[in-house]
């Protein structure tokens, strides 16, 4: 035992002595991949530094709010309006700092991106402004400060946050310098990791080993993540518990790389008891979200009904006339959730050689499409029924175009081709979609029209806004009538 403690004793003392012999330049990723130190003794801990950041944006924010509500009020013609500002703005900061605080503007996000640091800080003003108003209301004291000067100081205080948060990013690239946190990436015989701004060392050459009986050893992997704010391991699987249970004792926030993660397109990892889990999947919108997408579909799809009705009429009464057969074509499609609806569309083919199933994708030449049915096809007049699946509820204006059961591409279903087709389905299935202004329509002749289509698809079920589906009705204007819409 005790030539075990002087063996330790050895190398600690052997380690310190070599531990700043050379100085590491920061931020060169070759010199720590090959640096023999103990320690990245060039690179230092960014953790004050961002506090400092913090506390200067912060100072930052209430003088624009302070210096908004008095220009605010000195523009207002009443001799006391500038005190009556100032006034309220010591009513508005503590809460807007108190917003602020919670919505992230002062975090690792706001810091590295402009877009998040300026707009964080306007939504916290805009809630703060709420919190004032609803608190005067509620202690009826409303009618003792002026409504104009709250309004001018507010408006002039948004306008003064935007330029004392970009002036604030030269003081945090002057203290944090290109990076505003410390990322480390240990390759240790795992896969290779792409990550921007992260140092990188290759674990022999550092002299990296999680041995949990060998405390020179966590010593050493100590020394070295001390500075760093996060720390990943790509390490082979035989490695990974390892690497989980020193990263566990050594005061970092660490990560240990699993393939498994990726192979199943992981969102985020949950436990139960002495369990754990991987979250694959969930619902891509929650429910305010769906309820807002579902009265924006009905409040667009009942006016054009009642606009459209004059048009579909005369074109159900033509195609009936035309051949005595059925105005509507009505056929089986996937749906949110993978379930089954009905299609309503204009019967554009012939009733005896209508395709239920979709397994023959309609050509240029096609002999099964009436006369009308090519006219209602190229304008695409025949997908105006689907605004009662709108109404019923089974689409949406805009979403994934469904597909019909016998669809190929090549000679290949939809589905074969490939494995994330059903990734589509996670929402309603719309009249419109991402792929269709794209020019992504018609016949699927080969596989990678399909690829096409699916790609744009999963484009748009991440991240899903309003506005993009105003923007894609919009752009749907310039490809109702297409060269594909046959």
């Amino acid at each position: 035992m005790n030539a075990y403690r002087a063996q330790l004793q050895a190398r600690s003392d052997g380690d310190r002595s070599n531990a700043h012999t050379i100085p590491l330049p920061p931020g060169d990723s070759a010199a720590i991949s090959q640096s023999p130190l103990l320690k990245p003794v060039g690179i230092q801990s960014l953790e004050k530094r961002r506090l400092q950041c913090y506390i200067g944006i912060m100072l930052a924010d209430i003088a624009a709010v302070v210096w908004g509500f008095a220009i605010g009020g000195y523009v207002l013609p009443r001799d006391e309006s500038v005190a009556h500002a100032l006034l309220q703005a010591q009513m508005l900061i503590p809460l807007f700092l108190t917003v602020a605080l919670y919505n992230s503007s002062y975090s690792i996000r706001a810091l590295r991106d402009k877009f998040s640091g300026i707009i964080l800080p306007l939504q916290a003003l805009a809630v703060a402004a709420l919190g004032v108003a609803l608190l005067a209301y509620l202690a009826k004291t409303g009618g003792d400060y002026s409504r104009l000067v709250f309004v001018s100081g507010l408006l002039v205080s948004a306008i003064f946050l935007v330029p004392a948060r970009l002036a604030m990013y030269g003081f945090v690239r002057w203290s944090c310098g290109n990076r505003v946190e410390n990322i480390l990436v240990v390759q240790d015989g795992g896969p290779p990791l792409a990550i921007d701004d992260a140092y990188r060392v290759e674990a022999r050459a550092a002299g990296f080993t999680p041995v949990l009986n060998d405390p020179v050893a966590l010593d050493h992997l100590s020394r070295w993540f001390e500075p760093m704010d996060r720390v990943i391991v790509s390490c082979a699987d035989d490695k990974r518990f390892a690497w989980a249970q020193a990263l566990k004792g050594l005061a970092v926030e660490g990560e240990v790389v699993d393939q498994t993660v990726s192979r199943l397109g992981a969102l985020g990892a949950r436990r139960y008891g002495a369990n754990g889990s991987l979250l694959v999947s969930h619902r891509p919108l929650g429910l305010r979200m769906r309820a807002l997408k579902r009265l924006f579909d009905l409040a667009l799809t009942i006016p054009a009904l009642i606009l459209l009705a004059p048009l579909m009429i005369v074109v159900a009464l033509i195609i009936c006339l035309q051949d005595g057969g059925p105005a509507l074509f009505i056929q089986r499609r996937t749906g949110r959730g993978s379930r089954f609806f009905s299609v309503f569309k204009f019967r554009s083919m012939r009733v005896d050689q209508a395709d239920a199933s979709g397994e023959q994708s309609a050509s240029r030449t096609d002999l099964r499409i009436t006369p009308i049915g090519r006219f209602i096809r190229k304008t695409s007049i025949d997908e105006l029924p689907q605004l009662f699946n709108v109404i019923k509820g089974d689409m949406s204006l805009v979403g994934p175009r469904p597909h019909a059961m016998g669809s190929q591409a090549g000679d290949k279903l939809f589905w074969e081709i490939d494995e994330r087709y059903w990734q589509r389905h996670t929402l309603k299935p719309g009249l419109t979609g991402l792929a269709q202004i794209r020019g992504h329509r018609g016949a699927t002749e080969s596989e990678s029209d399909l690829v096409a289509r699916l790609q744009s698809d999963l484009e748009y079920l991440d991240g899903w806004t309003i506005w993009r589906d105003i923007g894609i009705l919009l752009l749907t204007l310039r490809v109702v009538i297409h060269e594909r819409a046959f």
